[in-house]
């Protein structure tokens, strides 16, 4: 039987980067890898009863826009959705997806969406990048269908230091490996991390100057070198252990640093909520200018990072825990709260008990 085809004008961005059409039925039908404006041809790949997922399998008429990408991975690989439009047009592609999601999901009438930022640096900007690996023990991504690993031969997002290190690496497979890490730190010294839920450790050696670490269930194990890295953030230095969190794009890090500081209403009165805190990046420059801030982050290793980057100052105490089972019990009344939550949002509070690990 012949597969149907259809051909499908497109109308506008949907959140993860998809391309909105219908379908001769009225069906809203999702197409990765195009853009507004343009008539494809797709094959589907998913069907509901109101919407439909299809697969591109020819442009019929491109936009304008279109530009031929970077990676010769990309539209296989799962990591990027935008390399088929010039970096301007990706920051205004991301604007009308955040505004679209205010106001259908979050029913805000015109809500004062700013344009993006953008990176002072499109391509090989990030200072952490995160591998799996294949049966046969090669890098790479998980795929764009999202149900095999992709091995890669070229990335354009990672440093070029981190570039110059991973095709370097002849790892065997090893089982229950879920990811392996890379973090680069200031001085340009390299941290591997390798994550399972096995308690042991794999045999590892390395012939280069690196550090790395094993993060079990339960513990970190030193394999190499340094268990952390130092990161510099206008000026000050964070202590960026393995298992912790950090801002991948330093130089838009520095500038959430600089609007925070410059918008917040701060001052020696002020008592300021950092939720989802991390190893301290905006608490510590937060804490030089208010009377009093309250961290709560959930990660035992992000907590030991930001006592010690946070050690200099006094009025400052730390909550570890899940950000909704600490914030209902807190009897604080601060007049800031910056969130910045992972991926996954802001959760939902309950209730429980929770003791400060940190205050002076």
């Amino acid at each position: 039987m012949t597969e149907p085809f259809f051909d499908v004008t497109l109308d506008t961005y949907t959140y993860g980067g998809d391309a909105l059409g219908r379908l001769p039925d009225g069906r809203a039908v999702f197409v990765p890898f195009a853009m507004p404006g343009e008539q494809v041809r797709l094959r589907l790949v998913e069907e509901k009863a109101r919407y439909a997922r299809g697969e591109l399998v020819e442009v019929l008429q491109a936009s304008q826009q279109r530009i031929n990408p970077r990676c010769k991975h990309f539209t296989a690989c799962g990591g990027c959705h935008y390399q088929h439009m010039p970096y301007p047009a990706q920051l205004a592609a991301k604007t009308a997806i955040l505004r679209d999601q205010l106001e259908r999901i979050g029913r805000l009438t015109d809500p004062p969406v700013q344009a993006a930022v953008p990176s002072p640096q499109a391509w090989n900007y990030r200072n952490t990048v995160q591998f799996h690996q294949t049966s046969e023990g090669r890098l790479g991504y998980v795929n764009a269908q999202g149900n095999a690993v992709l091995p890669i031969d070229e990335c354009h997002l990672p440093a070029l230091d981190l570039n110059a290190v991973w095709p370097l690496f002849d790892l065997e497979p090893v089982e229950d490996l879920e990811r392996i890490g890379l973090r680069l730190g200031s001085d340009g010294e390299v941290l591997l991390t390798l994550e399972s839920p096995d308690p042991s450790a794999p045999d590892f050696k390395v012939d280069f100057d690196l550090s790395a670490v094993y993060l079990g269930p339960e513990r970190s194990i030193l394999l190499a070198g340094n268990d952390h890295v130092m990161i510099d953030v206008l000026g000050r230095s964070f202590r960026v252990s393995a298992g912790s969190f950090f801002q991948v794009n330093l130089p838009i890090a520095e500038k959430m640093v600089i609007h925070l500081l410059e918008n917040l209403p701060l001052g020696p009165q002020v008592s300021v909520l950092d939720v989802y805190c991390g190893v301290g990046l905006f608490s510590a420059f937060l804490a030089e200018r208010t009377a009093e801030v309250i961290g709560v982050e959930a990660s035992p290793y992000a907590c030991f990072d930001f006592e010690t980057n946070l050690d200099e100052f006094e009025m400052v105490t730390l909550y570890e825990g899940e950000a909704g089972e600490i914030l209902p019990l807190l009897s604080t009344h601060p007049q800031v709260v910056v969130l910045d939550p992972p991926r996954a949002g802001v959760e939902e509070l309950y209730s429980s008990t929770c003791l400060p690990r940190r205050s002076h």
